[in-house]
């Protein structure tokens, strides 16, 4: 694939005290490659912690919605911490570098909140854990592309990408730096994170960017992750959300067979007995922008229904966004939204994920 335009300058933009890339200079260039190429998004300012010791899996199933104990060296899953009421503290990816050693990245903006419920609950005598935040950078490479660009730096064959699962770790070298390679579901595109040393990060950039990945920044990975439906913790799911409210059972995020986890009767009731009051749903709108995230939904009588949350302009599918809805609201259904000043507009409750890619 080739790309007329270069890179003209990154911007920045503060996301929870950290300093992300919002674009390298061309926002729409950069979601073109995400959809044709191989997009390099440094996603470093997420939060990463290692669990080490005989007890760490144990004590992670403890601490969360997934079957921890059930991985092996190499597998990973995606989970949520949750409050004793069973609403989301964190939502989760763990990645197995060894039976007694994982890798836990955590949203942002969910940091503090994990890291106050580990000091909280992990017996330091039985698990050790640290914040390695500072230590690793956190590379994505995205796109049809990125397995060819994955291959062509760290020298993993093809067949050996092919086998990895969702989630899947293996140790991999780059320039001669150890790097932890994990293969991504989160957009619905191929993707690969690349956990690795942070003196080495900028010489791992250099490399994927020689081998045909293009620099890209938060717009073009929010307009992929809303496509997908991808909830982000902080901005569409936060402390007061039950996981079923997120979808996250369709992420795979729950296991319903596993020992006690802290928030567990909550997550057990509505899935055995119950159902929850409202889901993350997409949105579309009729208008040239998204209302703002925190507009209000209504129907034709003035009810309220739901919320606005992440929002985006897709280059392919216009303004969309994801809100949360109550549960008698249909897929297809036009709603009212309504924004701070009086601006409304027409809403279409849309089937998450919003297209097959």
């Amino acid at each position: 694939m080739s790309i007329s335009l270069m890179p003209r300058g990154e911007e920045m933009v503060d996301v929870a005290g950290q300093a992300v890339v919002l674009h390298h200079g061309d926002p729409g260039a950069e979601y073109h490659v995400v959809r044709h190429g191989a997009l390099l998004v440094d996603r470093s300012h997420r939060g990463r912690a290692i669990f080490s010791g005989d007890k760490a899996r144990e004590t992670l199933t403890g601490l969360v919605t997934n079957d921890v104990l059930s991985l092996e060296a190499g597998q990973g899953q995606y989970a949520a911490a949750l409050t004793p009421k069973g609403k989301i503290i964190a939502d989760v990816r763990i990645a197995a570098l060894a039976t007694d050693r994982l890798l836990v990245d955590v949203p942002v903006r969910a940091a503090e909140g994990w890291w106050a419920m580990l000091r909280k609950f992990v017996n330091p005598r039985l698990t050790r854990w640290s914040d390695v935040t500072a230590t690793y950078r956190h590379l994505t490479v995205a796109g049809p592309e990125a397995r060819q660009v994955i291959t062509q730096v760290t020298g993993v064959a093809a067949e050996a990408l092919d086998a990895m699962l969702p989630y899947a770790v293996r140790v991999a070298t780059l320039g001669g730096a150890e790097a932890f390679l994990s293969r991504s579901p989160e957009l619905g595109t191929e993707a690969w994170d690349l956990w690795i040393a942070s003196d080495a990060a900028e010489m791992a950039r250099a490399k994927i960017l020689q081998s045909g990945a293009w620099p890209g920044g938060l717009i073009a990975w929010e307009i992929v992750r809303v496509e997908h439906g991808r909830p982000e913790w902080g901005l569409d799911i936060d402390d007061a959300t039950i996981p079923q409210e997120a979808n996250l059972d369709d992420w795979h995020a729950l296991s319903y067979t596993k020992g006690c986890y802290t928030g567990q009767e909550t997550v057990a009731r509505v899935h055995f007995r119950g159902h929850v009051n409202r889901h993350l749903r997409g949105l579309r709108f009729d208008f040239s922008e998204p209302l703002p995230r925190g507009a209000q939904l209504f129907d034709g009588e003035g009810k309220p229904l739901g919320d606005v949350r992440s929002t985006v302009v897709s280059p392919r599918l216009g303004p969309i966004a994801l809100g949360m809805v109550r549960r008698e609201v249909n897929i297809g259904t036009v709603l009212v939204g309504r924004a701070a000043g009086g601006l409304e507009c027409p809403v279409l409750v849309h089937a998450l994920p919003f297209a097959a890619h």
